[in-house]
């Protein structure tokens, strides 16, 4: 019998802007042996995440940019094949920070949390109950902060994250409205996840669509992306309004800082307020907000996309495939069986 190998997906060359397959190699490498205090795990879906375009730029960010020739950091999911430690047995199935990796041989306190049995797909643990819906419950619930009748906004309204925020406000009784790239994603905003609006901002008409979309003007604006279309959104703020920075997508070089309209007029006479966040300040929430979002998955209240890749060889274009807007829904790598 072959013994397995262990494919690992590692960073050759730092990018300047988006990362491209050309700055990533996969290798191969022996199947690691897990020592005191740790377990086996072998991969079943990798995250891809806006985020990681940050992970390996040498700007400061939030976190150490992963090394070169390092395996590229990586939410993941898959089952404990192999433990020595007495809280996690074979199995069992657990999510954490193990990278982009066939196996990963991990201290128990770098696993996230067990993932149950509750009838969903284990995919689900690095999407709608994963990252994702942590940031869209954190994101609205703590930050923006919303009340019924409020006009919401949401840019990249399409995207993991957006597409449980306008969710999630629809629930609260707030008018929502999506904005997204393309025909096929707005039609999925307006059909599947319910916004009340969705506007390409790709159209020619983007700005006029936005005026006739809010002409109560805007209380929460839920930016995924900054630039342009956030530009657009802030001239609509009303008294009080809450601006939610959670992700810059439009912004591909940080060196220089990118240049644009100053916002500190609009929110001095609006009296508004712009937070950003970190979804990783907010992990100790995890049970707090799956014991919301879990059931309206379940019921199917809260509605989700996946857009899954096959292959650990479709990793290094993955990251340059999602800020070209290729996936419908949050992108996964599946590199293995859902079951053992």
């Amino acid at each position: 019998m072959q013994k397995p190998v262990n494919r690992q997906v590692i960073l050759k060359s730092r990018p300047s802007d988006v990362p491209q397959a050309e700055n990533f190699a996969v290798v191969e490498s022996a199947v690691p042996t897990p020592g005191d205090g740790q377990v086996l795990v072998r991969n079943v879906y990798l995250s891809v995440e806006p985020a990681m375009r940050g992970w390996v730029s040498a700007v400061a960010n939030y976190s150490e940019p992963v090394a070169i020739d390092g395996v590229m950091r990586s939410l993941a999911v898959g089952h404990v094949v192999e433990s020595r430690h007495p809280d996690f047995q074979v199995g069992e199935v657990v999510t954490g920070m193990f990278g982009w990796q066939d196996y990963a041989a991990v201290d128990a306190t770098t696993i996230q949390r067990k993932v149950p049995d509750n009838g969903l797909p284990i995919s689900t643990a690095l999407g709608v109950l994963g990252i994702n819906g942590l940031t869209a419950y954190v994101g609205l619930f703590d930050i923006s902060l919303p009340k019924a009748g409020d006009t919401v906004i949401v840019s990249t309204a399409a995207g993991a994250v957006g597409s449980c925020v306008g969710q999630l406000a629809k629930l609260q009784g707030c008018r929502t409205i999506g904005i997204t790239g393309g025909p096929e994603k707005v039609v999925l905003c307006r059909e599947v996840f319910q916004y009340d609006e969705a506007i390409d901002y790709r159209s020619d008409d983007f700005e006029s669509a936005l005026s006739r979309a809010c002409p109560n003007g805007v209380d929460i604006y839920f930016d995924n992306t900054s630039g342009p279309v956030s530009d657009a959104v802030i001239r609509h703020i009303n008294v009080g309004a809450r601006i939610t920075l959670c992700g810059t997508a439009s912004i591909t070089r940080w060196d220089p800082i990118p240049q644009g309209p100053r916002v500190h007029r609009q929110l001095l006479v609006n009296r508004a307020k712009m937070q950003g966040f970190l979804v990783f300040d907010y992990v100790d929430r995890y049970a707090e907000a799956l014991e919301m979002l879990t059931p309206l998955v379940r019921d199917g209240a809260l509605q989700y996309r996946e857009a899954i890749l096959e292959g650990i060889g479709q990793a290094p274009d993955s990251i340059a495939s999602l800020y070209r807007g290729d996936n419908l829904g949050k992108c996964l790598i599946r590199i293995a069986p859902d079951s053992i």
